[in-house]
């Protein structure tokens, strides 16, 4: 004999056009209201809630249910009374009178209230993160990542791309961050790293004829935390053969509008807007420009070519400029100013001048006294400066100047929330990033392509990658490049990073020799899925668009992981600890 369905209905779905319908929902007890001759439920379901209502001396059930008790009702849909609808909720004109009850799961008291409105310590909520999802804001950020990766999909499906999934035991290779390792039990002494990035994998799709590849891609990096890094993060992946770097930014914008669209329910223009890596530096002072508000960066070197105030003229003298932003009207007192000037130097800078532009034209600043009438005036026409603006300059090095003024930009300027969204490609960086002792490191990946050879081989310094970066909000998406598929000038790389034929072949002969079969021109991308779902949303972390979250430590406090292993998987494992690290364990309790 076939069973009655648990539930026929979803609770939030039902409307005045039911009235006079028999239901059954199923779902939990959001709230109870005992009034004595009856009882009334707030039934909460995936869809919604709806006011269910039960006579106790006709179903007894109704005495024991409590929050969060799952539960199957049968009822008649009908109108509230008059005076008793509630116009905030869907369903706020109707309530179902219940003939039967079921209590499908009890529920141990609660945690914390599954609602909005509880304001609950986050270390609570992960450890349990089950009761979390049936809050709105996290049943919210589900529905919002399922919808924005279902439209990732659909694009790339639409437009040909083969989903491939690759490996996540794979070699260690050096991208940028510290690889998690994971030993061998069949080859003691030896590790997995997880993947940073599908990258090498997905040049090896194109070397095999594969012309589009994408993957919703796990990717793990063993780097500190911060509200927008996790030790295991998930991006979309792309690449393609014959491609330029025009064709992947044309995709992946493809690709981020659709999601934009899933979650925001807005078009996204596009094609989006294009900085170079240079004009980004220069005018923001960052390579992932917030450009929800002005107040950029104005270079006033020539404003103070000869001038006789020391402070600028000797930084400019000493090749370096003269840099600043207005402000605006900030209003703030002789020692809020003074404040911005540790700030400064907290950055770097040896200091900030700062000046306010009073309302009979003149300017107050401790360095007034010290500059021409002309500099004064000079200032006024560089910034647009008007009555009550502060001006803020610094004078040193470019890359100081910038460093410092682009942190104080986006604390002064930098609005609340991220209802407008301001997207920008970044592109042309540069192929290597230079260290203080002049030794030089990938600024992307060794396998991008440079946009000349022979500077990246004369001038490394200052060479510039076939490379490109998305920004949001004055945050990095994801980055992405044209890739090399010459083996002689990935040769040439590796030789300009410093290292040896030998070293190369130890750690990417496997790949080298992959380039060397007829390997396509191509091109890919990486969006960051949490970091796009967290600003769309408007989420201040990543953790709250993750279902299963690790916290800023590292930690899980719904698993308790990382864990203690048992001396038998050590030694399974080829693997003891230092005598420190046993005496530290010793010493904890597990989870310490």
């Amino acid at each position: 004999m076939a069973k009655e369905p648990l539930r026929t209905d979803y609770a939030g779905e039902l409307s005045a056009a039911r009235i006079g319908d028999t239901v059954r929902l199923a779902g939990w007890v959001a709230k109870r209201r005992d009034h004595g001759g009856v009882v009334f439920v707030d039934l909460r379901d995936v869809k919604g809630i709806v006011q269910v209502v039960i006579d106790p001396d006709a179903i007894p059930a109704a005495h024991e249910l409590r929050m969060e008790y799952c539960i199957s009702v049968v009822g008649e849909v009908r109108a509230r009374m008059d005076g008793t609808e509630n116009p905030d909720m869907p369903t706020g004109a109707v309530e179902v009178g219940v003939a039967e009850v079921t209590i499908l799961s009890a529920s141990d008291p609660l945690p914390f209230m599954i609602d909005d409105r509880a304001d609950t310590e986050e270390l609570i909520r992960l450890e349990y993160r089950y009761l979390d999802f049936r809050r709105p804001p996290m049943a919210a950020a589900l529905r919002a990542r399922g919808a924005a990766v279902h439209a990732m999909r659909t694009t790339m499906a639409e437009a040909g791309f083969l989903e491939v999934e690759t490996p996540t035991l794979i070699a260690s290779t050096p991208e940028g961050a510290r690889d998690m390792l994971v030993p061998s039990r069949l080859r003691q002494g030896d590790f997995y790293a997880l993947p940073q990035s599908p990258q090498l994998f997905k040049q090896l799709l194109m070397v095999g004829g594969v012309d589009r590849y994408y993957q919703i891609a796990r990717c793990y990096r063993d780097e500190d935390f911060r509200s927008d890094r996790q030790l295991e993060f998930t991006q979309l992946d792309i690449e393609g053969s014959f491609w330029t770097a025009a064709d992947v930014q044309a995709m992946i914008e493809k690709a981020v509008a659709a999601s934009v669209k899933a979650v925001r329910g807005v078009e996204l223009p596009i094609p989006l807007p294009k900085l170079t890596y240079a004009e980004a530096m220069d005018r923001f002072g960052s390579d992932k420009p917030d450009l929800r508000f002005g107040m950029e960066i104005v270079d006033v070197s020539s404003v103070f070519a000869g001038t006789e105030f020391k402070g600028f003229g000797g930084a400019l003298e000493s090749g370096g400029v003269v840099r600043g932003i207005n402000a605006g009207a900030l209003g703030f007192s002789r020692s809020g100013l003074d404040g911005l000037v540790s700030d400064a130097q907290a950055l770097g800078a040896k200091g900030l001048a700062w000046l306010v532009l009073e309302e009979d034209g003149t300017w107050r600043s401790p360095i007034a006294k010290f500059l021409s009438e002309a500099e004064l005036a000079g200032l006024v026409e560089r910034f647009d400066a008007r009555p009550g603006d502060t001006v803020l300059l610094v004078a040193d090095m470019a890359k100081v100047a910038g460093a410092v003024l682009g942190p104080i930009r986006l604390q002064l300027g930098k609005p609340e929330g991220h209802e407008h969204l301001a997207f920008t490609w970044v592109t042309d960086f540069p192929v290597f990033d230079v260290h203080d002792d002049g030794s030089l490191a990938p600024a992307h990946h060794p396998f991008t392509q440079p946009v000349s050879l022979d500077d990246m081989v004369e001038r490394p310094e200052t060479a510039i990658a076939q490379a490109y970066d998305l920004v949001l909000n004055g945050s990095e998406l994801g980055s992405g490049s044209v890739r090399i598929h010459d083996p002689e000038v990935q040769a040439k790389v590796f030789e300009v990073l410093g290292i040896s034929h030998e070293e190369a072949q130890s750690r990417f002969g496997w790949f080298i020799k992959a380039l060397r079969y007829g390997t396509p021109p191509h091109a890919g991308f990486a969006v960051g899925v949490d970091r796009l779902l967290a600003i769309l949303l408007e989420r201040d972390s990543i953790r709250d668009v993750i279902p299963f979250p690790k916290t800023q430590r590292g930690i899980d406090p719904l698993t308790a992981s990382p864990t203690r292993v048992t001396d038998l998987q050590l030694r399974e494992l080829g693997i003891d600890l230092r005598p420190e690290v046993k005496a530290r364990l010793t010493e904890q309790a597990p989870g310490d």
